[in-house]
């Protein structure tokens, strides 16, 4: 093979961890591709395919060590926005509809919305004000607010 052609060769697999990484959702292959950019480069400087892979394999390993420490603590710092279902325990509402005895399933007007509740508590009247604990599939657990 050629010299020159070994440039074709690393940025072509720098083409196909392009590739590779736009099709995934996780970061996999982007080390690999700065690697395969640098060991391109490399050929300008040396013909030894074992120098060029070894700075692939070096500058690919380096950019892992440096990079993913960073990218796990950005994807642990992301803000989870509470939406639907997620965002109801911890809120507030008002009784419609009493609850008697834990068997027995009143409603209550939670966030604007009329919910089936039930609590652990009971009894709770109606206009009682209550929170939500919990979500039991489509009923909501609540307490109530003194």
């Amino acid at each position: 093979m050629e010299p020159y052609m070994m440039a074709y060769v690393w940025i072509a697999l720098a083409i196909v961890m392009v590739l590779v990484e736009i099709t995934t959702v996780q970061l996999v292959s982007v080390w690999f591709m700065v690697g395969a950019l640098c060991a391109a480069l490399t050929t300008l400087f040396t013909d030894s395919i074992v120098i060029q892979l070894a700075v692939f394999v070096g500058v690919s390993l380096l950019a892992l060590l440096v990079t993913r420490p960073l990218v796990r603590r950005l994807k642990e710092n992301r803000v989870q926005l509470r939406t639907n279902i997620d965002r109801l325990p911890g809120e507030k509402g008002v009784m419609l509809k009493p609850v008697e005895n834990t068997e027995s399933v009143g409603q209550a007007k939670v966030l604007g919305k009329v919910w089936s509740v039930k609590t652990d508590n009971p009894p709770l009247k109606e206009g009682d004000t209550v929170r939500v604990i919990a979500v039991d599939g489509v009923k909501l657990i609540v307490e109530k607010v003194f």
